[in-house]
């Protein structure tokens, strides 16, 4: 991970924002005890996170709606109470598109169900954001 520096950073923070199991955390770390700017690191995996997550949306999006439903099992009376929950929480609980498990689902749900990227982007970005920025806080 050293070796590619932010590139290598960037490129795990995207991986890690879609459905690959990587952790970003741990690269993140690396750089930053390594000596790397903190600052850089956290706008370099914010970034590349969040381009990830907006990936996840797309795929959300535009993708086939039986397969998503399909893949994020959601049946149709699933779906529906699932389209009321985000109805009323969407955006906000898109903060938490950080947290493993439930991160990414949440990308694709809001996609799924029409959030438009303005809506989707500045929750995404905060939460990420303050995840790497926390992190950062604790090993400097």
């Amino acid at each position: 991970m050293l070796q590619y520096g932010l590139y290598g950073l960037f490129a795990l923070s995207f991986l890690a924002a879609t459905i690959f199991p990587v952790a970003s955390e741990a690269g993140l770390a690396a750089l930053i005890l390594a000596g790397a700017d903190p600052v850089a690191c956290v706008a370099t995996a914010t970034l590349g996170n969040t381009l990830g997550a907006v990936t996840t949306w797309a795929v959300g999006r535009w993708g086939s709606d039986v397969f998503l439903s399909r893949l994020l099992g959601l049946s149709d009376l699933k779906r529906e109470r699932a389209e009321r929950i985000f109805a009323l929480y969407g955006s906000w609980s898109l903060f938490l598109a950080w947290a493993p498990v439930i991160g990414d689902p949440l990308c694709a749900v809001a996609g799924l169900f029409g959030l438009p990227l303005g809506r989707f982007v500045p929750p995404v970005l905060l939460g990420k954001l303050a995840r790497y920025a926390g992190l950062a806080y604790l090993l400097c």
